[in-house]
């Protein structure tokens, strides 16, 4: 009987990471080798398997039927192993969370978690949107609810969100702004981040279903808030990006706050969901977010 031809590790990895990137270049800068060093070990594995796994286009690669399927298998085996990894050695404490979040509501309070936490080595990962924990390296996650988790994610709803219009002091007093008819002669802006936040915040308002004209649009929520500090018009933000703003008087929110359509979770990794710096991590997010946000 004739032994089974066994594939390479490398190919396998190279040709899990084009199909994942559409990339051949993208691959190879992933994995530190060239783009010819990729490129072979495809081919030697698509003449050793028989099959066409790659489409090369001008775009870069897209993965036959046979190769997606083969691609989502050794993604999801890939992770395993490196979960295996960690939970023999673990790598380092990593909270992924957008960059208003980390601005905004979590560097003015992270004094408080070191000063709780010392032993605690605590890394960052800027972002907002879906992650894989394996190949980010994220142990937490902070994130809203619209927005999909990882299948196998520990998620956890913490709090609700608010939202509401803000603006500085100058602007409020030069505009004469109370109530939702007033908007009509501000200037409303939005974050590009969030393009619909007049129209949720105006259904979550139960005010008359108007549309709200936006103005002008930043390209997050720092700028959008800095434009609002600066008086360029009315701001619609969630509650916990401006609380310190508001306690220091630099900006000011005439109509308050509703309660928005999202709520803000958290996720964590299965595998180390029960490590004690990720226990400490957790907890003591979800003990802020809720007071925060109650």
């Amino acid at each position: 009987m004739t032994a089974p031809h066994r594939l390479s590790l490398n190919a396998l990895r190279a040709f899990e990471a084009t199909a994942r990137l559409r990339s051949f270049s993208a691959a190879a800068e992933e994995l530190s080798v060239t783009h010819g060093a990729v490129s072979r070990h495809i081919r030697m594995l698509e003449d050793t398997l028989g099959l066409a796994l790659l489409q090369r286009t001008a775009q870069g690669a897209m993965p036959t039927g046979e190769g997606q399927r083969l691609a989502e298998g050794l993604s999801k085996g890939f992770g395993l192993i490196q979960s295996s990894v960690e939970q023999l050695k673990p790598g380092p404490l990593t909270l992924a969370c957008s960059e208003s979040i980390m601005m905004y509501w979590l560097i003015p309070r992270l004094g408080r978690f070191k000063q709780a936490h010392p032993e605690v080595e605590l890394r960052f990962n800027m972002s907002h949107g879906p992650i894989d924990f394996a190949h980010d390296n994220v142990s937490v996650a902070i994130r809203l609810s619209s927005i999909e988790p990882p299948r196998d994610a520990v998620r956890a709803d913490v709090a609700h969100e608010w939202i509401g219009p803000v603006c500085s002091p100058e602007y409020l007093r030069q505009n004469r702004i109370a109530s939702f008819e007033d908007l009509a002669r501000a200037q409303l802006m939005v974050s590009r981040t969030r393009p619909t936040a007049w129209a949720d915040w105006a259904r979550c308002s139960t005010q008359p279903d108007q549309n709200l004209r936006v103005d002008q649009s930043f390209e997050n929520f720092y700028l959008l808030i800095q434009g609002a500090r600066c008086g360029l018009g009315m701001a619609n933000v969630p509650r916990m990006l401006v609380r310190d703003d508001l306690m220091s008087g630099t900006l000011v929110a005439p109509m308050g706050f509703v309660r928005g359509p999202n709520r803000l979770v958290s996720w964590t990794a299965p595998h180390l969901s029960r490590r004690p710096d990720v226990v400490k991590l957790v907890d003591w997010l979800h003990d802020e977010l809720r007071a925060t946000e109650p």
